[in-house]
């Protein structure tokens, strides 16, 4: 049906390719890519009911992107390679005139602050060209704006309060670890907290509000008010919405090592020097650090991530939870991944599905929500990440 060009060898790359292999009859073509041909080839040889392409590409030169567009002629290029890349590779898809995808937004190499303004402002000339750009699919953001269109969609006239909450309840049985890209990951969450009451954004420090909450099959676990991209793309496309939250929750020794890391300075995202070269600190630490896609093996536990909504149906209030909860051990069985890199390595994939079927094909730049949920919900059911409601249930918020 189609060819697809998936940028990135990660653990989500892993994922999302080898999903995309077990949807041959839509994945016709797969070309893998990154600047480690050797991460391409080790996923690739995995996989054995369809030949998955290999190549080298440095996702910063849009000189090279664009020769290897031309070399292979993908009808979708799938980015899930690092945030600050995003834009290299919007550029190289226009000068091809491919479509694009990727799993969450850009953010300035050199200042941790993401926002989906540079992107959207491409709306135009994907627009112009014919394109389609669709950002941010994965589970949060991703799965989560799917969620409360859906919600929008079926449950409610207007939705006036949103919480996004997620839950890692593994155990990778590591002193520390991250689940994803340490550099990112660590970045993410040493960020001022942010969140959007009553048409204003309201600052906190990092992971200074917290509370329990009490997640499905899990139980309580302490969440952590934290900045999520999600909530800039949600607040704009349901202005209903009065109050927009994002939760994580965080075990003490994750705590702990990060205070640490901060403390001695190896969170810094500036360069130094050292013995007469420069080095950025979080990214000698993301040297050191265990490699997420190597956790998958030894991990226990489950991640339970939705959204709790509230809002008016037919002048009523009524409450609403949607949420997956996605099993390390189950993840690591059928892709080799841990939950983490699973939740957002499916619904990338589903996300390229939509797009090759045609479904959600559309020229310019888009966020999920403004796709019909319904397909994608559905295909979440089949491909691994069945989802589960929860009606005029107490949301703890």
């Amino acid at each position: 049906m189609g060819r697809v060009l998936v940028i990135g060898a990660g653990g989500v790359s892993t994922v999302a390719v080898k999903k995309m292999a077990m949807n041959a009859d839509v994945f016709t073509d797969i070309m893998l890519a990154s600047r480690t041909l050797s991460k391409c080839d080790q996923i690739a040889a995995d996989i054995n009911n369809i030949k998955v392409q290999t190549a080298q590409v440095d996702a910063d030169n849009v000189e090279e992107l664009v020769a290897l567009f031309n070399k292979f002629k993908p009808d979708l290029v799938v980015n899930l390679a690092l945030p600050y890349q995003d834009l290299h590779i919007m550029d190289a898809c226009l000068e091809y005139g491919v479509s694009y995808e990727d799993t969450a937004n850009y953010e300035p190499l050199e200042k941790a602050k993401y926002e989906y303004s540079w992107q959207w402002a491409y709306k135009d000339r994907f627009e112009k060209a014919g394109l389609t750009a669709i950002l941010g699919c994965g589970f949060d953001p991703g799965v989560t704006g799917v969620y409360t269109a859906y919600a929008a969609k079926h449950h409610f006239d207007e939705i006036n309060y949103l919480d996004i909450v997620d839950c890692n309840a593994g155990d990778h049985h590591k002193a520390f670890a991250t689940n994803f890209n340490p550099e990112i990951n660590i970045r993410e969450i040493t960020q001022r907290g942010k969140y959007f009451e009553e048409g204003v954004w309201k600052d906190t420090d990092p992971l200074s509000v917290h509370k329990p909450l009490n997640y499905p099959n899990v139980g309580p676990k302490e969440s952590y008010l934290m900045y999520h991209e999600e909530l800039e793309s949600l607040t704009k496309h349901f202005p209903t919405i009065k109050r927009a939250r994002f939760w994580m929750t965080f075990g003490q020794e994750y705590l702990t090592h990060l205070r640490v890391i901060q403390d001695i300075g190896m969170a810094r995202i500036d360069p130094i020097d050292y013995n007469g070269q420069k080095i950025v600190p979080i990214q000698f630490l993301k040297a050191v650090l265990p490699n997420p896609g190597d956790l998958g093996k030894n991990y226990t536990g489950e991640t339970s991530i939705g959204c709790r909504i509230r809002g008016m149906k037919d002048g009523k209030e009524q409450t609403y939870y949607v949420y997956n909860n996605c099993s390390h051990h189950a993840a690591y069985l059928e892709t080799g991944a841990q939950g983490v890199s699973y939740t957002t390595g499916v619904p990338a994939m589903i996300g390229a599905k939509m797009f090759m079927k045609n479904i959600w094909k559309k020229p310019g730049v888009w966020n999920v929500e403004e796709f019909d949920p319904d397909p994608f919900m559905k295909e979440l059911n089949e491909q691994g990440l069945p989802w589960h409601e929860q009606f005029n249930v107490d949301l703890e918020m």
